[in-house]
């Protein structure tokens, strides 16, 4: 499991995280909720290491992520951003084995164990079949497959989704929450920041709900997905309802005083 101690974080002097605990566990999705500014991103680059924490610990395991230096971290934890940032000019193919890099020598050059892996994480995001294609004529959500496919090729032991399906349209949405989940099922710590609270409350095991870089709560989405916490965390009324399908939290927003 991947275990937060206490952890705060600033940009300069202005604090973005406020003494965050928190606990993900493989096999699961840990879903990232809360207004514009919460902390979310800000946590996901706390755990990449592209901030670092002012206070507390991070432990993956019995390691202390702090003590692994870059590479290390890069082989360890992969992340799928909201916003293609993929070559254009570059092949699908070459895209994926960029997910080899941490794990290759300096000056070293793949070797067929890294096609073979690549080639892996291709078939399981389905996107093998336009391997020979330029990122650059990829659709949208074909893109975030790919996107998802280099950082399977990584092995990493922890996934972070940044947003990674906000722009999408709603069968590429569905197509990747489903493959996210199958690769939590299959042993990945996955944690990811969401704004659509649907989404959240369908695929997502646990939901942490943050606002202003403190943790309200974490918990099941039933108990975070409730009208006291929704007011509490966004300012917003709702009625929650019951999905026909999954019984999962369904969340409507309604005008203030609608239900008094």
């Amino acid at each position: 499991m991947l275990k937060l101690e206490h952890i705060s974080a600033s940009y300069g002097k202005r604090a973005v995280l406020k003494n965050i605990a928190l606990t993900a566990r493989d096999g699961a999705i840990l879903g990232l909720i809360g207004p514009n500014g919460a902390g979310k991103s800000s946590l996901l680059r706390v755990i990449s290491g592209t901030l670092a924490p002012t206070t507390g610990a991070m432990r993956l395991d019995e390691t202390d992520l702090a003590r692994m230096d870059r590479r290390a971290r890069a082989r360890t934890i992969a992340v799928v951003p909201q916003h293609s940032n993929l070559p254009d000019a570059f092949t699908v193919g070459e895209a994926v084995l960029m997910g080899r890099t941490p794990h290759l020598t300096f000056f070293g050059a793949e070797r067929a164990r890294d096609f073979h892996i690549a080639e892996n994480a291709m078939r399981r995001t389905d996107t093998l079949q336009f391997a020979e294609r330029l990122v650059g004529e990829l659709s949208g959500g074909e893109r975030q497959r790919v996107l998802i496919a280099r950082a399977l090729a990584q092995e990493p032991r922890v996934l972070l989704l940044d947003e990674a399906t906000a722009h999408l349209d709603l069968k590429h949405q569905t197509a990747i929450w489903d493959l996210v989940r199958q690769l939590a099922r299959a042993g990945l710590i996955v944690i990811a920041a969401l704004h659509d609270l649907n989404l959240a409350a369908q695929y997502a095991d646990r939901l942490a709900l943050l606002r202003g870089g403190e943790l309200l709560i974490c918990d099941e989405p039933a108990r975070v997905l409730t009208r006291e916490w929704l007011r509490r965390g966004y300012d917003v009324s709702a009625l929650i309802s019951a999905h026909p399908l999954y019984q999962t939290p369904m969340i409507a927003l309604i005008e203030e005083g609608e239900l008094e």
